[in-house]
C-alpha cells in the first residue's frame, strides 16, 4: 500500500508512475487526498472537543472541592454535550479511515524508474540470456507426451482425485519431484537463508498484509467456513511472519527460504499453452525471502538474480531474464525479473520464476518497520523469489534432457534422484 503522505505531497508523481502501469490514476490519487484531509479535519475536531471535555473536566474537579456544586453542575451539562459530539466526529473520523483505506488498496505499486514502459509481455526487456538451445532427436515428444511413456506423471489420475490441473507423481517423477525440492532448498540455506517450515493455509490479515487481497481474491481457494486462504505461494506465510514487527536495524538483513505446495484457481486458463505442466491450479515451489534496509534492497535484488542464474547454470538449462514492463507487473511490485527457460519440444519460452523488489509497499500495509541507528521507525523494504517453482523447470527437464534411451537426470541432481536415467 502507497504511503498517503507520499501520495499527498507527490499527487503528480504518482500519478505519472501509475501511468507507467497504463493506469490513469488522476482521480483515484484526487479523491485519496480529498479523504485525507476530511479525515484529517475530523480528527483535528475530535481532539479539540476531547481538549476542551478534558478541561471541563478538570474545572469540574476544582468547582466541587471548592464547594460551587450549582456552577460544577452547568459545566457537568456541558461535558454531556461534548461526550455525544466527540462520539459523532470519533465515528466520522474512523470512516473515512477505513474509506479511504480502502481506497488506498486500489492503487498499485509504483514502479521503479527502469521499468520499462509497455502494456504487454511482448514489451518487456530481454536483459540476459544463456545457454545453448539443445538439438533434440528425431521423435521427440513434449513433456506431456513424455510422462504417459515412462508412466512418471498421472494428469488423468489427478482429474479423478480432485480436477483438472492437480497431477500425480509417480516413481521416477515423484523421486525426481523431491530431489529438485531438496536441491533448490540446500543451494539456499547454503546462500545463507534460513529454512522455515510456514502453513499452507493464510487468514485474511496475511492475504492483505502481502497484497494478495483484494487484488488477486479471485484466484485464490477459500475455506469459506474457516475464513481461511489456501496459499498461492510461500510469500504470503514467510513475509506475513514479520506483520507488526518492529526489528532493530542489526537485524537486517532477514532471509528466509521455505518449500510449499502452492494453490491457484488459475481462473480463465485454457489452451495449448497451458496444457500438462504448464499451468497446475496445485504446484510445488522453494522461495526465498529477504527483509532489507532500504538503502541495501536493490543491491540484494541483483544478488537474488544471481542466485537463481547460479541454479539454472548448474541445471544446465538455456534461460533468460525478463525486466518486465510496466503493464505487466504485478501488483505489489517495484520491479520484477523474470526468469524463463527454453523448451525445446514445445519451441517456446516457459516462465520458471520471478523475483521481485516491493520496496515498502508490502511492509506499510504489514507494518513491518525498523528502528535505524537515530531510534526513529523506519518501513523496511520486502523481496521475494521463486528458487524455483518446480512443474516448468521439470517440463523443462524433462524435454531438453531426452534422448531415444530416455530422459538423463542433470548431473547436479544426480545424488539426490539416486539414478541418472528415467527409461
Amino acid at each position: 500500500m502507497l504511503q498517503i503522505a507520499f501520495i499527498r505531497e507527490n499527487q503528480e508523481k504518482v500519478i505519472k508512475a501509475l501511468a507507467k502501469r497504463n493506469i490513469d490514476a488522476k482521480s483515484v490519487v484526487e479523491e485519496v487526498v480529498q479523504l485525507d484531509e476530511n479525515r484529517r479535519a475530523a480528527q483535528v475536531e475530535l481532539d479539540n472537543v476531547l481538549s476542551e471535555s478534558n478541561k471541563l473536566s478538570k474545572d469540574i474537579g476544582e468547582l466541587m472541592k471548592a464547594g460551587e456544586k450549582s456552577k460544577a453542575a452547568i459545566l457537568k451539562e456541558k461535558t454531556v454535550s461534548l461526550k455525544e459530539k466527540s462520539k459523532e466526529l470519533g465515528e466520522k473520523a474512523e470512516a473515512l479511515a477505513i474509506e479511504l483505506t480502502n481506497k488506498l488498496y486500489t492503487l498499485p505499486n509504483l514502479p521503479a524508474d527502469i521499468v520499462p514502459e509497455g502494456k504487454t509481455p511482448d514489451d518487456n526487456l530481454n536483459v540476459f540470456e544463456e545457454g545453448d538451445i539443445p538439438v533434440l532427436h528425431e521423435g521427440a515428444q513434449p513433456h506431456w507426451e513424455l510422462v504417459k511413456k515412462y508412466d512418471i506423471i498421472d494428469f488423468e489420475l489427478g482429474v479423478k482425485i480432485a480436477g483438472a490441473g492437480f497431477p500425480v507423481y509417480k516413481g521416477k517423477g515423484a523421486r525426481l519431484q523431491r530431489a529438485l525440492i531438496n536441491y533448490f532448498l540446500d543451494k539456499n540455506t547454503a546462500a545463507g537463508y534460513n529454512e522455515v517450515q510456514v502453513p499452507h493455509l493464510v487468514n485474511e490479515a496475511s492475504g492483505y498484509g502481502t497484497g494478495q487481497l483484494p487484488d488477486k481474491e479471485g484466484q485464490m481457494y477459500h475455506s469459506t467456513i474457516d475464513d481461511l486462504y489456501l496459499i498461492p505461494t510461500a510469500e504470503v506465510p514467510v513475509t506475513n511472519l514479520f506483520r507488526d514487527v518492529l526489528l532493530s536495524e542489526s537485524e537486517l538483513p532477514v532471509l528466509h527460504t521455505a518449500y510449499t505446495p502452492c494453490f491457484r484457481r488459475e481462473a480463465g486458463s485454457y489452451g495449448a499453452h497451458v496444457r500438462g505442466l504448464n499451468r497446475l491450479h496445485q504446484f510445488d515451489k522453494v522461495e526465498i525471502v529477504r527483509i532489507e534496509h532500504p538503502d541495501n534492497s536493490y543491491k540484494a535484488l541483483d544478488g537474488m538474480v544471481e542466485h537463481v542464474k547460479n541454479i539454472l547454470q548448474e541445471l544446465k538449462l538455456p534461460y533468460r531474464i525478463l525486466r518486465l514492463c510496466g503493464g505487466d507487473m504485478g501488483f505489489t511490485s517495484a520491479l520484477t525479473y523474470d526468469f524463463e527457460v527454453f523448451s525445446t519440444a514445445q519451441d517456446r519460452w516457459l516462465e520458471i520464476s520471478s523475483v521481485s523488489n516491493f520496496e515498502t509497499f508490502q511492509a506499510n500495509r504489514l507494518k513491518l518497520r525498523f528502528k535505524d541507528k537515530d531510534g526513529k521507525n523506519q518501513l523496511a523494504h520486502t523481496l521475494n523469489g521463486s528458487s524455483l517453482a518446480l512443474p516448468r523447470v521439470l517440463a523443462g527437464i524433462l524435454e531438453n534432457y531426452q534422448t531415444p534411451e530416455g530422459i538423463v537426470i542433470p548431473e547436479v541432481l544426480r545424488p539426490y534422484c539416486g539414478f541418472d536415467i528415467i527409461d
